[in-house]
């Protein structure tokens, strides 16, 4: 019977729903990204100033999204957030706005990283060249950096991924979701359903992530060398 019970998968437009479930979970994790990186780069531009205060909170706006799990986060952004200051967002763009932060908060202390690793030569010779701090940072420190930086990035981009995988806990229809749903409404018919729709999720997982890891591990290397 095993080799029937895979066709759970493609019963009526069980297959269709997966993957649209795996586009919600890829666009989420693209839209928080692209906020959270841009976000990122300013606060950690910011934690390379010489203010201590402003060193200090932002320093403390990491530890809290480093402490906070992102389960904890999403309640928080999904249940708290809408009631205290009466917001109205449809249930995916409070999760951007949960995962935009988070990423936020990394990568912050990936692109301070990065630009403190710049050589001190480097920062000496743009300043002996007359450039502005803004200069400074615009043409030497942030083109270095960037490339420091660019595996690190590439491996929150896999975590981001993954952990869409908690969407489902505030009620969107990502991949999990719906391939619980199938599971459910075929349990039993198809007793080993549960194999065969998460084995396709991991499946799926996998072909997202993978080639980003070995890309991240490839870059890592060539910094090495």
């Amino acid at each position: 019977m095993e080799h029937s019970v895979i066709n759970v998968l493609f019963v009526g437009n069980n297959f269709a729903r997966i993957m649209q479930g795996l586009w919600t979970s890829v666009w989420i994790s693209v839209d928080s990204l692209a906020a959270g990186l841009v976000l990122g780069t300013l606060l950690g531009i910011l934690r390379t100033l010489p203010s201590k205060p402003l060193r200090f909170i932002l320093r403390l706006y990491l530890e809290f999204f480093r402490i906070v799990p992102t389960i904890v986060l999403l309640y928080l952004v999904y249940y708290i957030l809408p009631r205290s200051f009466n917001i109205s967002w449809p249930a995916s763009w409070m999760a951007i706005l949960a995962f935009a932060l988070w990423v936020a908060a990394e990568f912050s202390d990936i692109v301070r990283g990065a630009i403190e690793s710049v050589p001190v030569t480097q920062k000496e010779s743009g300043l002996a060249l007359g450039l502005s701090k803004t200069q400074l940072f615009r043409y030497v420190l942030l083109p270095q950096a960037v490339q420091l930086e660019l595996p690190a990035t590439i491996n929150l981009a896999t975590r981001v991924i993954k952990t869409t995988s908690l969407l489902m806990m505030i009620s969107i229809m990502d991949v999990i979701a719906i391939g619980q749903q199938i599971i459910e409404a075929n349990n039993q018919k198809y007793p080993t359903a549960v194999f065969w729709i998460y084995g396709l999720i991991f499946i799926l997982y996998f072909i997202i992530d993978y080639p980003l890891s070995l890309w991240s591990k490839k870059l890592a290397a060539k910094e090495n060398r």
